[in-house]
């Protein structure tokens, strides 16, 4: 399929979104907090940003960086998302549902060609998979070798910790949430996927979230972070803060992988998911394995 069929396709699946009722995609809201003050803040608080910028992306980046090189041709929005949750049709009459858009944009990421060194290394793109109303959505950085087989994000080793931290940490089940990466292939040999990659995935990220509407979002790793907020900070600075992208408020945590690499660290993995919790309202379960 040639770039500029693609490119239509892209644009005709925006405007069924705008049809369906979702009006604006989000760009990211960047704000830094102060770290939580020693007792606990109340559930759901944003502590207010300082005045100061701490890095040179820390502020929301314009479309042309936010979609890459090769990504001026995909809209992108420059307004963030309402601060209030949009009523998305169930399917009634000849608006689609969730489910549809979801799964007609799984079939344009399908056919997406945009990046020449990750189209012909894969075996198929691994869009996202989940509950389309969750309230949390869960990010990671790729898919990788069990990923790239199944077409499912996060069903190897480091996918098995992950469901272990959404039902044993939060006490959730990992059918509640929503899951995706940043990227929709394989990059070779597992490698970090570079900023170009990101920004020509850039759409596809923002629509789904524009679909799902998930008022909280978990950044799994450094990667994860890094794209969704549009920020250069190392994630030992962005965990232990509440973020926001458009209307959702974003928790930082370790990439499962590395803490199977890194088990020492899951006891701060800990420490996230009770930032979550703390800020979705949800009690905190007795600690986890």
């Amino acid at each position: 399929m040639a770039t500029g069929d693609i490119h239509r396709k892209i644009l005709q699946r925006f405007e069924a979104l705008y049809r369906a009722g979702i009006r604006v995609w989000p760009r990211p809201q960047v704000v830094e907090p102060s770290r939580f003050p020693a007792s606990e803040p109340s559930a759901g608080t944003v502590i207010s940003p300082p005045s100061h910028q701490t890095g040179p992306m820390a502020q929301p980046l314009g479309q042309e960086a936010l979609a890459g090189r090769a990504g001026s041709q995909v809209p992108i929005a420059t307004e963030p998302m309402p601060m209030h949750r949009r009523a998305c049709p169930t399917g009634q009459g000849n608006e689609p549902s969730r489910e549809d858009l979801l799964r007609e944009l799984a079939e344009q990421v399908a056919a997406c060609q945009r990046c020449p060194a990750l189209v012909p290394y894969r075996t198929q793109t691994v869009f996202g998979m989940g509950n389309p109303r969750a309230e949390l959505a869960f990010i990671g950085e790729a898919p990788g070798a069990d990923e790239d087989r199944l077409g499912k994000p996060f069903v190897g080793r480091a996918g098995q910790l992950l469901t272990d931290m959404i039902t044993r940490g939060m006490g959730m089940r990992r059918e509640e949430v929503y899951i995706c990466n940043i990227l929709r292939c394989r990059p070779p040999n597992n490698r970090t996927p570079t900023a170009e990659e990101a920004g020509n995935c850039r759409p596809w990220l923002d629509a789904t979230l524009s679909v799902i509407q998930p008022r909280y979002i978990c950044c799994l790793g450094a990667t994860a972070a890094k794209y969704l907020l549009q920020t250069d900070q190392p994630i030992g600075r962005l965990r232990g803060k509440v973020w926001e992208y458009g209307a959702a408020k974003v928790v930082c945590t370790y990439h499962p992988a590395f803490l199977l690499r890194s088990p020492n660290m899951k006891k701060e993995a800990w420490e996230d998911l009770k930032l979550l919790l703390r800020t979705m309202g949800r009690p905190i379960p007795g600690r986890a394995s």
